[in-house]
């Protein structure tokens, strides 16, 4: 992504075709994440749909106000020794002008921190899926708040702030691969290895209630990902942000086929999940790598995501650690893999001159993109851990063991997802009525309570 330096002799006008290009990827990446909250949603039993959706809904509301207060300021102010950015202006949003521009760019201010607020959004809501059916909300909300403080505003200030350490560097990371998707990834690693598994891990069943809605998720990220993805160049002069739509949609298509082969060969089944979180997977990996490779090379790297994501996934039942929805397995090992590929990929003629393994750069981008894989993933997994352990011990982290067993929306939000009293008159549909949410959902296929 282009950092807040201007580059050119001479000083850019506002374009406002640009400008109404950048507001309508914006949109497209807040839509990300409610795609993301159906996403999830979906993929957990009956009765934690609420919970998993509010968990995403709810940094929309925190990181917003964060984020206008001192988050872009934190993120994208005058650097502070290549590790934090600050400027009064940036306080509230208080000192900009209505047309003043990103320093050599022709968007307004407001227009590029909106569009990096939808990426401080998502991010900290890709972590909950790791999260799912143990978390009280209020705990989640605090570490919410204190995590995109600590965490995410430094770490985009690394990648993609002027005077940052890691774009001093050189670390590509078109959209991020390292600041978004390691970030989450290994946050999520560092609170489940605090917290604990749920209760029941590897012994009960524990099957997406609803793949319609899955589906439904999966396809509203892959739209919404075309604007975070292509917006990331901040305008459509030079045609590197077309490329970047083509590799997007060419790299999520070969990830998802990856991935399907691979469950047909391992499982022998073609499933929907496989085909959902392979598009996803796919989506991940051209993040940081699809400004500057092929669409040749989008293909390599979506079908080497795919199939890396769909055997990285089980890990979790060989290492022991819970992550309930695949966010290590698909968000970390997919960002690391699509970061540390631009080394192999990177063709030297899109977003930079900068060259790959594959086209005669030898291991120099290689070797500055392991930099950056790895500072941000050891940073963002001991500080995540640390600050779930101080969550844990201060006002707790978990719900209790009942509570998670009897469903945590009904605990935490004093609702539930659906609504079975409705459905049909006569003696067995008020007994269907009067069981627990999961019995009612599970019993046509299971003939048994999935707990």
């Amino acid at each position: 992504m282009p950092p807040g330096i201007t580059l050119a002799a001479d000083a850019p006008t506002l374009s406002a075709a640009n400008t109404g290009f950048m507001l309508i990827c914006s949109a497209l990446v807040m839509l990300m994440t409610p795609g993301l909250a159906f996403f999830y949603g979906g993929m957990v039993r009956v009765k934690s749909t609420l919970n998993m959706l509010m968990m995403s809904f709810i940094s929309l509301g925190i990181v917003t106000i964060l984020w206008v207060l001192y988050g872009f300021s934190l993120a994208f102010g005058t650097d502070s020794g290549s590790l934090i950015g600050w400027s009064s202006d940036y306080v509230g949003l208080s000192g900009i002008g209505l047309t003043q521009l990103w320093d050599g760019y022709t968007i307004p201010v407001y227009v590029f921190a909106v569009f990096q607020l939808m990426f401080a959004i998502i991010t900290p809501a890709l972590i909950s899926g790791a999260l799912a059916d143990r978390v009280k909300f209020t705990a989640w909300a605090l570490f919410v708040a204190l995590w995109v403080t600590v965490v995410y505003f430094p770490v985009a200030h690394w990648v993609w702030g002027a005077g940052g350490w890691l774009f001093e560097l050189g670390v590509i990371d078109f959209a991020g691969g390292t600041a978004v998707h390691i970030n989450a990834g290994a946050a999520a690693l560092g609170v489940i290895l605090v917290i604990g598994k749920r209760v029941g891990f590897k012994k009960d069943p524990m099957r997406p209630h609803s793949l319609p809605l899955v589906m439904l998720g999966a396809g509203l990220l892959w739209f919404g990902w075309f604007g975070f993805n292509a917006g990331s160049w901040l305008g459509n002069d030079d045609g590197v942000g077309a490329v970047m739509f083509v590799n997007t949609q060419v790299a999520t298509a070969a990830a998802m086929l990856a991935w399907l082969a691979y469950e047909k060969v391992r499982h022998g089944s073609f499933t929907t999940l496989g085909a959902a979180s392979g598009a996803v997977a796919g989506l991940v990996a051209i993040t940081p790598s699809g400004g500057s490779c092929s669409p040749l090379g989008a293909i390599a790297i979506g079908a080497i995501a795919g199939l890396v994501c769909a055997m990285a996934v089980g890990l979790k039942y060989k290492l022991g650690y819970d992550d309930s929805l695949d966010v290590v397995g698909v968000h970390l090992v997919g960002g690391v893999a699509g970061s540390l590929l631009v080394g192999f990929f990177a063709t030297g003629g899109v977003q930079s001159d900068a060259k790959g393994l594959f086209y005669g750069g030898g291991f120099d981008q290689l070797g500055k993109q392991a930099i950056g894989v790895f500072a941000v993933l050891a940073y963002s997994l001991v500080v995540s851990a640390l600050l779930a352990f101080l969550i844990d011990k201060t006002m707790g982290m978990r719900v209790s063991e009942d509570d998670e067993i009897s469903g945590i929306d009904q605990v935490e939000h004093a609702e539930t997802a659906y609504d079975f009293s409705g459905a049909g008159g006569g003696a067995g549909s008020r007994k269907a009525a009067s069981a627990p949410a999961d019995t009612v959902a599970a019993a046509p296929q299971n003939k048994k309570v999935d707990a």
